[in-house]
């Protein structure tokens, strides 16, 4: 096994940071294990040999591939189930008769790995309206910046184990069976969602209009206090007055510091 020294360990580390906000500082063994196939195919007898192909590379794929094996995407439909009960609950009817939002409901999914979150959301979204939403606009936005994450979610296709976490109905009325194991959203659901690559680190959020929900679930974990802070603000400023904030359960805001609206743990009201 090629192993990191001490300077090809911390410019990796500082690279992934400065750019994606992931902080891989304690990861030392993981960037060796993930990164073996790619050096060793590559020919290369050195993490620094790799480093310097890395920031030479002027196409982008070599940080893409990269990104793709260093990021870790576990996700499940109806992870933190009490978030989609909420979501079904009460910000669906405050967004119904809420004139913000008029016939357009903003929702981004940031983080949205293989996309059980964002179709999720749909789900419970047709459910709410059981089927007969007329000409709202539902479709949902769903980020990641891993590629090969992405490419998973667009074809929306589940072994069954995979959707332990949803109820026997949502499985019957939003999936339909390739074969013995695997299961595929229907297109109902996935033409409702839009994936697209996007880095939460970028300076500014290029987006028009502001949501009326974001779910960014599970990914803060991996950031430091600073870098937290500075994506927190973006979101803050990316909301709706009266928009709402979800979190992972694992994770926390000082509020106080934000202006938001403590609503329950991990989900927070502009």
């Amino acid at each position: 096994m090629i192993k990191l020294n001490d300077n090809e360990f911390n410019d990796i580390v500082y690279y992934v940071k400065s750019n994606y906000g992931v902080n891989l500082s304690q990861k030392r063994m993981l960037i060796e294990g993930r990164m073996q196939s790619v050096l060793t195919g590559k020919n290369f007898n050195s993490f620094s040999q790799y480093y310097d192909f890395l920031i030479k590379d002027k196409t982008g794929q070599v940080v893409e591939q990269m990104i793709n094996k260093l990021t870790t995407n576990y996700t499940f439909f109806m992870r933190e189930a009490d978030h989609f009960e909420f979501f079904k609950k009460e910000v669906l009817p405050y967004l119904e008769i809420n004139k913000s939002s008029g016939k357009d409901f903003r929702i981004w999914s940031a983080g949205c790995s293989s996309g059980e979150e964002p179709y999720t959301l749909t789900m419970v979204i047709d459910d709410y309206f059981n089927g007969l939403k007329g000409n709202r606009d539902t479709k949902i936005l769903a980020t990641d910046i891993s590629t090969n994450v992405l490419n998973k979610a667009k074809l929306g296709i589940y072994e069954n184990e995979q959707l332990t976490g949803l109820n026997k109905l949502y499985i019957t009325k939003y999936f339909k069976k390739i074969d013995d194991n695997k299961n595929e959203v229907v297109d109902k659901i996935k033409n409702e969602v839009i994936f697209r690559k996007f880095n939460l680190m970028q300076e500014a959020f290029p987006f028009k209009k502001k949501f009326h929900v974001i779910f960014c679930r599970n990914v803060m974990i991996y950031f430091d206090l600073e870098t937290k802070k500075k994506l927190i603000d973006k979101f803050y400023d990316s909301l709706e007055y009266g928009g709402y904030l979800f979190i992972g359960h694992s994770e926390s805001i000082n509020y106080r510091d934000y202006n938001f609206k403590y609503v329950m743990p991990s989900v927070y009201r502009k």
